[in-house]
């Protein structure tokens, strides 16, 4: 996977990433069926979209074939990080206990969400 340093995709660049990250490759079709369920959009912006991601080397694109099948290009944890330390900054003034103190307080976790997070803050402190 490339390592695009200045990755800034759209929120529909994500959405597409979304499904591409899920089933590891997939045709124009395929991701619009997909992005349809949840969002108004035809199949020529889908299209469109995956064109744009492909020349921005976000996608790869086989078109060996007739369909062409589009692959993420980018690690899914890697944008995660760079994205998620973009918000931070802009919106929390780089502070992760804001971050977390907002998002535990905008939605109940899950007992095992819970678990989940004691067992990363056991981790951390151990370092």
């Amino acid at each position: 996977m490339s390592n695009i340093k200045t990755l800034k995709p759209t929120e529909s660049e994500l959405e597409i990433l979304q499904v591409l990250w899920e089933k590891g490759a997939a045709t124009v079709r395929e991701v619009h069926e997909v992005l349809s369920v949840y969002k108004d959009s035809g199949y020529t912006t889908t299209l469109k979209l995956l064109q744009i991601m492909h020349e921005k080397g976000i996608v790869t694109r086989d078109d060996s074939s007739k369909t062409h099948i589009y692959k993420a290009n980018v690690d899914k944890e890697k944008t995660q990080q760079q994205m998620l330390g973009k918000m931070v900054d802009a919106l929390f003034g780089g502070s992760a206990l804001q971050l977390v103190m907002q998002a535990l307080g905008s939605s109940k976790p899950s007992n095992e969400e819970l678990e989940e997070i004691q067992k990363l803050l056991n981790n951390l402190k151990k370092k």
